[in-house]
């Protein structure tokens, strides 16, 4: 198993940059040559057992054997190996582009329909695997002011965290084009963030929805201390069951949620979102994408990070929005601004070990510092990116160009939040 890893798993991929290898034995093995802007790694197996399990399942097989210590880095940290692996191999690789083989086509279905379905009655579940987990590890990992867990927007001259992510809310409520006296839905609202921006900025009210409990509460408290509460509300209810009600909303912003609907939910997703949304009214929904076709996600993320989730190709939303007849106004895509965020993240942990370890232990933070860094990968090498796509019930309902969005995001980035009244 040690010698099939190297020569058929690893040492096929890994030609640029250098990783150095220990087996349990004693035995060295090195790969690659030094390369510019790719690291240089040591390793050292600590079973052979640890062969096995990365060749009859790469991701999960290396991402446990890793939690539990028995792949230990020597030179380097799990950011760089996972770069190393994944840059040697990045998605727009260039070449000559070949049609699957017939088994490779029969693998790939077979994959795609064992994805996990999220109904209604497991979302809230899943949604506690990930959020529920304690607010003290979003506190370190986090943008304080308004701790967003979702892509930051790396506008020119843009240099913090903080800077990004302030950016971002910036760039989405341009996209919404608000109006005084509006309401407006978050749906998918964490920590609040979002709707406290926009009734700092905006005469509007804000009604933010999430099933997390631990979110729910510190939003309350933040919205609070932000002063905004007369016109900031949350609930602990499922998008489905608010489009029940019959209530509408002038718009509608989703940022970081549809990653978690799951691919058999986006009709429903979106025809929920079209009842909810006013006949004249806008939606800016933000979300990871794909770059290619239709996937699934890896083992790894789906049992220990985002289970039920499932991240969408740009066609899978589309299609699925059509049926709603949602028109597709503005749809951005945003390449590396994912990557560069969660590098920010790392860093923060990386600076909080010790306090992360205190919190849960050692195989947790290996654990999260392994999903940070696979997530890294997948955005600056992988098939991975971010997309916001304007939509609209009324082809009228926007200005005829896109100017207005350039003017509002300046102006809200020139402009100090105010208190309305």
């Amino acid at each position: 198993m040690g010698n099939a890893l190297i020569d058929t798993f690893l040492g096929s991929v890994i030609k640029q940059g250098r990783l150095q290898i220990t087996m349990p034995g004693g035995e060295q093995h090195v790969l690659g040559e030094p390369a510019t802007g790719f690291p240089t790694v040591s390793i050292r197996l600590a079973d052979r057992k640890v062969a096995r399990d990365i060749l009859l399942n790469p991701r999960l097989g290396a991402g446990e054997a890793y939690m539990d210590g028995r792949i230990i880095i020597e030179q380097g940290d799990v950011m760089e190996l996972v770069q190393l692996l994944r840059a040697n191999k990045p998605w727009e690789r260039g070449g000559e582009l070949r049609g699957p083989s017939p088994l490779a086509k029969l693998k790939a279905r077979a994959k795609f329909l064992r994805a996990s379905f999220n109904e209604a009655a497991s979302s809230k579940r899943n949604v506690a695997h990930h959020y529920d987990i304690g607010n003290e590890l979003y506190n370190l990992m986090l943008d304080p002011d308004h701790m967003q867990y979702s892509c930051a927007y790396w506008a020119d001259g843009v240099e913090t965290l903080e800077q990004a992510q302030e950016a971002k809310l910036a760039h989405i409520a341009a996209k919404l084009a608000l109006e005084d006296g509006q309401t407006v839905l978050d749906i998918g609202c964490g920590w609040g963030g979002m709707a406290i921006y926009l009734a700092r900025h905006f005469n509007v009210n804000v009604m933010g929805i999430t099933l997390s409990e631990e979110q729910l509460a510190l939003a309350k408290e933040r919205t609070e201390a932000a002063g905004v509460a007369d016109r900031v509300t949350f609930q602990l209810v499922d998008y489905r069951d608010l489009a029940s009600t019959g209530a509408t909303f002038d718009r509608i912003v989703s940022v970081g949620m549809f990653e978690h609907v799951g691919r058999p939910q986006f009709e429903t997703f979106f025809r929920a979102c079209a009842n909810l949304l006013s006949d004249d009214g806008v939606m800016l929904l933000h979300t990871i994408g794909r770059f290619g076709g239709p996937g699934v996600t890896d083992a790894f993320t789906s049992k220990y990070i985002f289970p039920g989730g499932y991240i969408p190709a740009l066609s899978e939303t589309l299609s699925a929005s059509e049926k709603s007849r949602l028109i597709h106004a503005d749809i951005e895509t945003l390449r590396l601004h994912y990557a560069k965020t969660l590098r920010e993240w790392y860093a923060r942990c990386e600076a909080n070990k010790n306090a992360i370890i205190a919190m849960f232990d050692e195989r947790f933070y290996r654990m999260w510092t392994f999903y940070l860094s696979g997530a890294t990968a997948a955005f600056e090498s992988g098939g991975m990116g971010n997309y916001q796509i304007q939509f609209t019930r009324n082809r009228r309902a926007l200005p005829l160009t896109r100017d207005y969005i350039a003017a509002e995001e300046a102006r809200l980035m020139n402009a100090p939040a105010q208190k309305r009244s």
